[in-house]
């Protein structure tokens, strides 16, 4: 039976080594299910959507080699934010002073960002992407969302180079410097984080993909023609004492008011894919599979990448994988990625 797969994975700084980590184990259990070393993530999925993190990874996931097949492992991604997460969150004591540690300017400086993600991706295009994707962004010039979508990028209004997008659906305010990137008839785009809006980019993917033609799904998809992996990057929901919060100025909302977006928005957005797929027939309902990896170690903080806490966070995955609740569900998913296949 056919269904389409949709992984989604949600924005989150340097905690998407959480759900690299847990993609790396559905990969590598795809592997040794169908006895092929070089199934990857892309072969088993049909659709990919991410936000800031989340985004870098779907578009690493997709990117091609010179084969046209994937030029990263599910590992050789999570091995860009533990090799590079310690430069690319790198600041020096003069960005302290300049920025304000954040408050009058961006927190640190792109450029560590920028070189990570052209050697990642070099030159490609979203039209050179293996799947159809969407990934998000703001547009702060027009004051609306931007979706980047490879399956619309035929047309050179709607392609952009790989790494433009990936710049852009991680340019977090306070953090980095908002992209200004150009479409292929050179239309500037002025564009911050998606994580603004859309953190857990899954019903985004939900949306669009109702409105996409699948082979072997008669009519539009709907929940029911749909598999849904939606991995977070460990968010907390952090609680903030009335007397402190309650004189709260501009300055004294910045980081909280971020941290309450995303999470909030996560937690929103599977709250209503839980209703959509609670209306289906039982066995459908179990389609929409939710993980929420849990920072036990580590410091919970979207920029913190020294080394000792990328070490933290790499442990928390693998813990976290080793669940035996944990492992059982992916291993369900892995046969569901299979079985949906054709």
């Amino acid at each position: 039976m056919k269904k389409i797969r949709i992984l989604s994975i949600d924005g989150g700084g340097i905690r998407g080594i959480l759900p690299g980590i847990v993609l790396t184990q559905i990969e590598q259990k795809l592997q040794k299910r169908t006895g092929d070393p070089n199934v990857k993530l892309s072969d088993m999925f049909d659709f990919m959507a991410g936000t800031s993190t989340g985004g870098i990874l779907a578009l690493a996931y997709l990117t091609p080699n010179e084969e046209n097949r994937p030029k990263l492992t599910a590992q050789e991604a999570v091995n860009i934010y533990l090799n590079r997460g310690n430069e690319i969150f790198n600041v020096s004591n003069w960005q302290k002073i300049k920025s304000g540690k954040g408050i009058t300017d961006e927190k640190y400086n792109a450029s560590e960002l920028e070189g990570a993600l052209d050697d990642t991706f070099e030159e490609l295009k979203l039209s050179n992407l293996l799947k159809p994707c969407i990934i998000s962004s703001y547009d702060i010039r027009n004051g609306k969302p931007h979706f980047f979508k490879q399956h619309k990028s035929n047309n050179e209004i709607y392609n952009f180079k790989i790494k433009d997008v990936a710049r852009a659906t991680s340019a977090a305010p306070t953090y980095f410097q908002t992209a200004l990137i150009k479409n292929e008839i050179g239309t500037p785009y002025p564009l911050i984080d998606g994580g603004v809006f859309v953190n857990n980019p899954s019903l985004v993917a939900y949306s669009e993909v109702r409105s996409m033609n699948f082979e072997n799904i008669e009519n539009t998809p709907s929940a029911k023609n749909m598999m849904i992996v939606s991995i977070g990057t460990g968010s907390v929901s952090k609680g903030y004492e009335y007397k402190k919060a309650k004189d709260w100025g501009a300055i004294g909302w910045i980081k909280p008011i971020i941290e309450i977006m995303m999470s909030g928005n996560s937690k929103t957005v599977h709250y209503h894919l839980t209703q959509i797929f609670g209306t289906l027939e039982e066995q459908d309902q179990k389609d929409y599979h939710r993980l929420e990896p849990k920072i036990i170690t580590a410091d919970t903080e979207m920029d913190n990448a020294s080394i000792e806490n990328l070490q933290k966070l790499n442990e928390d995955g693998l813990s976290f994988v080793s669940i035996e609740s944990i492992d059982k569900e992916l291993d369900t998913i892995v046969e569901k990625l299979i079985k949906y296949q054709n």
